[in-house]
């Protein structure tokens, strides 16, 4: 089978959430496979240490200048990353990326490789908490709202659990399905989520949140995705015009509430198909898709599988 290195530069502050999801993943496949599938180091600013946002200081093997050729190098910041962007870590990334690294970025990490100019017109995904403030400093990179971008140049991922998915994501497109799923069992971590699924953030965070035109919408959509209603019934609970939600959706989420409101219902769709024994028909009805068909078509536009092939990863 084949080896790989990882090495992870750990910005000063980062979050160590993020890391633990990083590592442990891969720690679990070398345990289950019973071979060394990864190895991997660290990198910091000093070359000696990192703290994290939890005070978690962990030794390092390598500082920025000094980062070896290895497979993949994933860039972990946390909070206030862009006071961390040193000429030191450019040239570290830049370099790397020279050498023919795969360079990827976790949680807020998207910003440093937005900064560094390698994510111009690719997707690319971050924390829920900077994608405002990426949306006005970086308009040449599409934003997702996903939890990981894989099929990039860059991979990234929204940090915390998201990286887990990502490093499920990599374990099974290196050794196979089967190995990804053990690692998650072991990790007792159910329905690991796709790319493709939407980061799970609180209502008052999302958009800034504090909008309460927005914070209504969303909890109307959430209270009627079995039933679902029109946007105009939407904004009419709400008072507000047709055309200012749609506006609003497009401010804060990039995408139309119709979208919005599908994706929601889509991803309980998922929810239910990977944990409850209902028929692919009454997940349909419960989401509020009224034809088997349509459903199955949506789910596959928007999971890359279908209905039943979701429910067979399962056995």
């Amino acid at each position: 089978m084949t080896k790989q290195h990882f090495v992870f530069t750990l910005i000063e502050n980062h979050t160590h959430l993020t890391l633990s999801c990083a590592t442990e993943p891969l720690r679990i496949a070398n345990m289950i496979s019973g071979e060394t599938l990864y190895s991997w180091s660290y990198a910091s600013q000093n070359g000696e240490t990192a703290r994290a946002s939890n005070d978690t200081i962990s030794l390092v093997q390598h500082g920025f200048d000094t980062v070896p050729r290895c497979d993949r190098l994933f860039v972990i910041p946390g909070l206030d990353m862009d006071k961390h962007i040193t000429p030191g870590l450019l040239a570290c990334l830049r370099r790397a990326k020279r050498d023919g690294v795969r360079v990827a970025a976790l949680c807020s990490g998207a910003w440093i490789l937005a900064e560094a100019g390698f994510l111009s017109g690719m997707r690319a995904a971050i924390h829920w908490e900077y994608h405002d403030a990426f949306l006005e400093r970086f308009p040449d990179v599409e934003l997702v709202p996903s939890v990981f971008v894989a099929d990039e140049k860059h991979m990234t991922a929204s940090g915390g659990t998201a990286t887990a998915d990502l490093m499920l994501h990599l374990i099974e497109q290196d050794h196979g399905y089967d190995l990804s799923i053990a690692v998650s069992d072991m990790m007792v971590y159910v329905g690991a989520r796709e790319g493709s699924a939407a980061q799970r953030i609180s209502l008052q965070a999302r958009s800034g949140m504090r909008n309460p035109h927005m914070a209504k919408a969303i909890r109307i959509m959430q209270d009627a995705l079995e039933d679902p209603i029109t946007p105009t019934q939407i904004a009419d609970q709400i008072g507000i015009s047709v055309r200012q939600l749609e506006r609003l959706f497009g401010r804060y989420f990039n995408t139309s509430p119709k979208r919005y409101y599908t994706e929601l219902r889509l991803d309980r769709a998922r929810h239910l198909l990977l944990q409850t024994e209902m028929s692919i028909s009454e997940v349909a009805i419960a989401s509020g898709f009224q034809s088997v068909g349509h459903f199955s078509r949506l789910y596959r536009k928007a999971f890359d599988t279908s209905p039943s092939a979701q429910r067979g990863r399962m056995v």
